[in-house]
């Protein structure tokens, strides 16, 4: 059975035109080396009414496709707490009854790199956490890490290694946690390619280790460079006509758009996504972010 690439939005609003160069190239990328490509809908946390359907209208407007059917997390809350209960059975939990304050304090402390837990609930009593249920501080649930890092291999960045700590699996509102949820609903869809922003490589490694507990397989990785507004900070929705509804409504179509980013990605003049995968190799990406300054983007009549 063939394997899939796949992109997953979470539906917090439109895609800007960072999220759908990514989302291209994880098309590229998946039907390229003879996979299929799946979409999946992240709509754990933060969704807004509408977002995901006009999240997937604005992809097939600028020439994707994806195999049936679209994946949402939130009809899969079963899946994700039959791992919970396979990692609780294994010794591999423990409560957490930290607080987000908490946590952020900790982790400037100079006992392991920034944004780990330390660890600071894993060993209480049973009187220790009775007291703080008592206290009504919900508790989320953490993974017991037997290893303190954990190596990936990425097609763009080689071997990687990252810390790896006591990682959050069911938060305190009773949800799944996304690093639990990516790493099920990747191998239940067969996903084993996974091509994404570089600004999620430093958590991979964790995701990938997560995946060997639960003796499932881990995908081939890819991270690829962002897009990044004129001051060379990450692109975001306040940068100004950044989403393809946005570039529609000064004059400009989808068909243009998708020129847009082909061209950034070494493609010019490339107007439809048969002919870029044609064309497409990985190897001859750009290794360097995308900058782009919305009021300087090339006027329609400037497109072939």
């Amino acid at each position: 059975m063939k394997g899939y690439g796949r992109f997953a939005p979470s539906p917090s609003g439109d895609l800007h035109l960072g999220n759908l160069r990514t989302a291209l190239l994880a098309w590229l990328f998946a039907w390229s080396t003879g996979r299929g490509f799946r979409m999946r809908v992240e709509d754990l946390d933060r969704v807004k009414a509408g977002a995901a359907e006009r999240q997937l209208a604005d992809l097939a407007a600028i020439g994707l496709d994806w195999d049936p059917p679209v994946v949402w997390q939130s009809q899969r809350l079963e899946r994700y707490a039959a791992a919970i209960e396979r990692l609780d059975a294994a010794g591999l939990t423990y409560e957490c009854f930290c607080t987000r304050r908490e946590i952020q304090q900790a982790a400037t402390a100079p006992h392991g790199p920034m944004g780990a837990y330390p660890g600071t609930c894993r060993d209480l009593t049973a009187a220790e956490r009775a007291e703080r249920q008592a206290a009504g501080r919900p508790a989320a649930l953490r993974l017991r890490a037997a290893v303190t890092e954990f190596e990936i291999t990425d097609e763009l960045h080689g071997s990687y290694r990252s810390a790896v700590d006591d990682l959050v699996l069911r938060r305190g509102d009773g949800l799944p946690a996304y690093n639990l949820a990516v790493v099920v609903d990747d191998a239940a869809q067969d996903i084993d390619q996974v091509v994404r922003g570089d600004d999620l490589l430093p958590s991979t490694p964790r995701q990938a280790y997560l995946a060997t507990l639960l003796e499932l397989p881990v995908p081939q990785y890819a991270h690829v460079p962002l897009a990044l507004n004129a001051a060379g900070q990450r692109l975001a929705k306040r940068d100004g006509a950044v989403t393809l509804h946005d570039r529609i409504a000064l004059g400009e179509t989808p068909a243009q758009v998708f020129t847009l980013l082909a061209d950034s990605l070494g493609y010019p003049a490339v107007t439809t996504p048969a002919d870029l995968l044609a064309r497409f190799r990985p190897e001859k990406l750009p290794r360097e972010p995308w900058t782009l300054d919305p009021n300087g983007l090339l006027q329609p009549s400037s497109y072939p």
